[in-house]
């Protein structure tokens, strides 16, 4: 097995499941894993400064020679989502090679990109490089639960004055030609921003009473109807700018019909959002702020009629929609005021980083020296990240995990026989480590 494949299959050989409640987290595989590192990476742990954050983060220092010089701050983390329920093809933390591919689960969310990341800073210190500024690296330990490890990170920093030159975590990826009608190039997708995130219940009750002797307007039904009418009223298509700016970068390199209309995204936003809408899910969600109905709940009895029902909602909210303004809208799209609408959690749409100045550049030039068949592109995240807990106080804040995903590696995100181009590990590591000199020199 390749040297750097067989490193991450020993990282992804320790489930490190994280679970919403921290205490039910089985600390046991996180220890292991850490003590993995310490062997795999013996001069990161001995010559960066190890700060122990949330119930199992790690939060590394690697001391810069000009102390007035703002952070390079790189982040991955730890844990993965489970397993259960799911029919790989061998056992999914037992990393093994497949027609170049290694399966495991992991391997791309997100040890791989934390693979890089350490494998890049051991080689660096092991050729005796010295870095200008501070380079800290988050390992986070909950990020598929939403836990609070980089909120406490990254709150911990700025407590101590760390000011963020550039906040790289995962992302985007460079995936295959065709991200876009006419494009026929691979495309490295930088996220400048992170959708917002909420989840929403929709609850109505009812006197309820015995089924065989059934009213109309019950508490199902009502709730039924409420789904219906938000199937009816999607929110309105619209582009953010970094979308506009997405269409217009990677409409540089498409085949000259489309080219001329990539290049007016900002006059022609409107038929663009509708287009992107009509091409598919995975296009409109580009375009839109999107709601989808997750869960549903009624009587506890087949033979009861529900005193209760309810359904829950999770919306990813575009760049320009506040969770407020989401919530308004499902108000005028339900229409029924015997129908509560309860926000159980929120965050709200991340602030969209700079691609004006020398960090976006170097990400540029970096991303076209490793990857030089690709076009780098800023978009918007639909899923969220540790990042966006340094958003509120840092203007460059990127995710992209610098390995090629193709679409089918991207579908088995989360799902089983997750897998990783082993060629890609090595272009992952030099990215990473180009961009620790070019940063840090």
């Amino acid at each position: 097995m390749d040297a750097l494949a067989a490193r991450l299959a020993r990282l992804v050989a320790h489930p490190t499941v994280a679970a919403p409640d921290p205490a039910a987290t089985d600390p046991t595989p996180f220890e292991a894993l850490h003590c993995t590192l310490a062997e795999l990476y013996p001069l990161l742990h001995e010559r960066c400064e190890l700060t122990r954050v949330g119930p199992h983060g790690l939060l590394f220092r690697w001391p810069g020679s000009d102390p007035d010089a703002d952070a390079l701050v790189l982040m991955a983390h730890q844990d993965v989502v489970p397993v259960t329920g799911q029919e790989w093809s061998g056992d999914p933390f037992e990393a093994r090679v497949v027609d170049g591919k290694l399966i495991g689960r992991g391997v791309l969310d997100d040890k791989g990109m934390l693979l890089v990341v350490a494998e890049a800073v051991e080689a660096l210190l092991a050729a005796g490089f010295a870095p200008r500024r501070d380079v800290w690296l988050l390992f986070g330990d909950n990020e598929e639960v939403a836990g609070t490890t980089a909120q406490e990170a990254a709150e911990l920093l700025r407590g101590r004055g760390v000011r963020p030159w550039l906040v790289l975590d995962e992302g985007g990826a460079v995936v295959d030609a065709g991200v876009l009608p006419g494009v026929g190039r691979s495309a490295a997708m930088v996220a400048v921003a992170e959708k917002g995130i909420a989840t929403v219940r929709l609850s109505t009750t009812d006197a309820g009473g015995h089924a065989s002797t059934p009213h109309r307007h019950g508490a199902t039904a009502r709730i039924a109807r409420a789904i219906l009418r938000l199937e009816r009223h999607p929110f309105p298509a619209r582009l953010a700018e970094p979308t506009v700016a997405m269409l217009r970068t990677l409409g540089e390199h498409a085949t000259s019909p489309l080219r001329a209309l990539y290049t007016r995204a900002d006059a022609l936003s409107p038929v663009f959002a509708r287009a992107l809408v009509a091409l598919g899910p995975e296009t409109a969600a580009i375009a839109r702020t999107t709601m989808a109905v997750t869960q549903l709940a009624g009587s506890p009895a087949s033979n009861v009629l529900a005193t209760r029902a309810e359904a829950v909602v999770n919306l990813r909210l575009d760049t320009d929609t506040t969770v407020a303004a989401a919530v308004a809208h499902l108000r005028r799209a339900v229409r029924d005021r015997s129908v509560s609408i309860e926000i159980v959690e929120s965050t709200e749409a991340s602030r969209v980083s700079r691609t004006d100045d020398d960090r976006w550049a170097l990400l540029v030039r970096v991303i076209g020296e490793v990857f030089p068949d690709a076009v780098a592109s800023p978009y918007v995240q639909n899923g969220a990240t540790d990042a966006r807990r340094f958003s509120p106080w840092c203007d460059h804040v990127y995710r992209f995990a610098p390995l090629r995903m193709s679409d089918a590696d991207r579908a088995r995100l989360h799902a089983a026989d997750e897998q990783v181009a082993v060629a890609t590990l090595a272009e992952g590591v030099r990215f990473m480590t180009r961009l620790i000199e070019e940063a840090c020199a």
